[in-house]
């Protein structure tokens, strides 16, 4: 068969297309994966602080060292970075009262935030970190 002159470098330049496309979106599927993984221990986190707040003789200090383990263990890095607030006897139903704890968490994209930068030079979303956020609230026993 004879090749038309007008479809030479055809399937070369359709591969230069999509090549790049198909990376960008196996990428973003991995690092959005590893931003769900970091919400969830973020959200484990958070519940197993509630657990031991809503415990009678706690301290606030024992419930932040309980959160920053699970993070630890969860492989979270930075976890001392987080911020972690436990507020006691908020209003529940009834005459209840709870225990709320909020984990803060700091997270940066690895691949994404560059390729934002490339995409649109002014860009703010691609330079700095996305703070993630867990609440948990339990009734005190």
């Amino acid at each position: 068969m004879k090749r038309l002159k007008s479809q030479r470098g055809a399937a070369l330049l359709e591969t230069a297309i999509t090549i790049p496309l198909i990376l960008l979106v196996s990428v973003s599927i991995f690092e959005f994966g590893r931003a769900y993984q970091t919400w969830q221990v973020l959200t484990n986190a958070a519940r197993e602080g509630a657990r031991i707040a809503i415990l009678a003789g706690v301290s606030d200090t024992q419930v932040t060292a309980a959160v920053r383990n699970y993070m630890t263990g969860g492989s979270l890095p930075n976890a001392a970075t987080a911020s972690i607030s436990v507020v006691r006897n908020v209003p529940f139903t009834g005459t209840n009262t709870a225990s709320s704890v909020t984990v803060s968490y700091p997270f940066q994209f690895m691949v994404l935030n560059p390729v934002v930068r490339l995409v649109q030079a002014g860009s703010t979303t691609g330079q700095g970190t996305t703070t993630m956020t867990a609440v948990a609230t339990m009734r005190n026993e």
